[in-house]
């Protein structure tokens, strides 16, 4: 089980609520172009008075202001969403733990064989201490080196501490999270 399709089942899981976040949000928009929309119609009718077509720009630009402030509320809620959902999959990460030992395994794996040194020191989050000594046995010339601050994963440096494989999940996540973002976007926000 790779760390891209936990991330998927838990972007899937986070759709429905981001969704229903989202038409909230669509809902308070809407709510203000309809008052600015109604302002705009009381002032129509005094400007009418004067005249009609200083009126009619003033409403252009009640709605237009009205129409701009929605879409800030939309930015700033679809924004809000997205830090939501990225909070929600560390704290999910870190607490992972069907499927953690395999991901942690094939981490190491992948960074030894990238690091490709003799030895080394590997370090992994707080919780992981037991399982990466428990890994460890079958790889030759590496040691635990203690602890850092990860959600989970492995950061292993070489012998000579010149050269470092961060394979953590907060690195994968940054990884999956930059290239994907766009994708991430029109998944939960039914933009595109």
């Amino acid at each position: 089980m790779g760390l891209e399709t936990v991330v998927d089942d838990i972007t899937d899981e986070a759709r429905a609520e981001a969704e229903e976040k989202l038409e909230q949000a669509q809902a308070e928009a809407e709510d203000v172009v309809e008052e600015a929309e109604r302002e705009a119609e009381e002032i129509e009718q005094e400007a009418k008075k004067e005249a009609e077509a200083e009126a009619e720009e003033i409403r252009e630009q009640a709605v237009s202001s009205a129409r701009l402030e929605a879409r800030k509320l939309e930015s700033k809620a679809e924004k809000r969403l997205l830090q939501e959902l990225r909070e929600d999959v560390e704290l999910r990460l870190q607490e992972l733990e069907d499927g953690r030992s395999e991901l942690t395994s094939e981490l190491l794996d992948a960074a030894v064989e990238e690091l490709d040194s003799d030895g080394g020191e590997v370090y992994a989050a707080a919780g992981d201490h037991e399982l990466v000594e428990d890994l460890l046995e079958d790889v030759d010339g590496y040691s635990y080196g203690g602890e850092t601050d990860i959600l989970g994963g492995v950061v292993v440096e070489g012998e000579d501490g010149d050269v470092r494989v961060d394979n953590s999940f907060d690195n994968v996540l940054e990884r999956v999270w930059t290239e994907d973002l766009k994708q991430i976007s029109e998944t939960l926000l039914g933009e595109g």
